[in-house]
């Protein structure tokens, strides 16, 4: 081995991530959800998530949860929440990397509120996420907004929790995503990709 060789530092390894909303993509939207016990995964959405798991993908939470500033419920009530899922998820044999969460009110002054990239641009850094291989998946505009700001690979807009609502109404913005019933259905798509 050469003297040039042995200087060479290793490339760090960039990993493929599929960030996903919470509300109404992996779980049911139960408007400003507060209380554990209401928590109810969308049907299959635990399979979906370990197929992506299973494939090689980190599995990333982006949310707004604008109901802590709001004073609709506290920062504790949501973590209780988000405790529950990774519980249920778990179960299923789910690991989720990392959750990030903005607990502003719309008006508020906020970084990492969606549609900004800033919580994808933070996994980028920490968890070594390459974005232009990666995915994200909710159902509104500004969760198809937030991946395209962070130059992702796509963003999927589900028809599940506000889902259909967005694609009737955003036809300008959704005709550039790619739109699928639900969770399990992203999945699908996602891995029929090329990796």
């Amino acid at each position: 081995m050469d003297e040039k060789s042995k200087l060479k530092t290793p490339e760090p390894k960039s990993f493929r991530a599929v960030f996903l909303d919470r509300d109404g993509t992996i779980n049911v939207d139960r408007h400003y959800l507060s209380d554990p016990a209401q928590l109810e995964l969308i049907p299959g959405a635990g399979t979906a998530l370990r197929r992506l798991q299973d494939a090689g993908f980190l599995l990333v939470i982006v949310t707004n949860q604008s109901g802590i500033g709001r004073g609709y419920y506290t920062e504790e009530a949501m973590h209780a929440v988000n405790r529950r899922l990774i519980a249920e998820l778990a179960e299923q044999g789910v690991r989720l990397r990392k959750i990030y969460y903005s607990p502003e009110a719309p008006d508020q002054p906020s970084i990492g509120r969606k549609p900004s990239p800033a919580f994808l641009f933070a996994a980028r850094d920490e968890l070594g996420v390459d974005l232009a291989r990666s995915y994200m998946i909710g159902d509104k505009v500004i969760d198809l907004e937030c991946g395209w700001n962070a130059g992702i690979s796509r963003s999927l807009l589900v028809r599940t929790g506000y889902g259909a609502i967005t694609e009737r109404q955003h036809p300008d913005k959704t005709e550039r995503a790619v739109v699928v019933a639900d969770l399990p259905a992203a999945a699908e798509w996602i891995l029929g990709q090329p990796a």
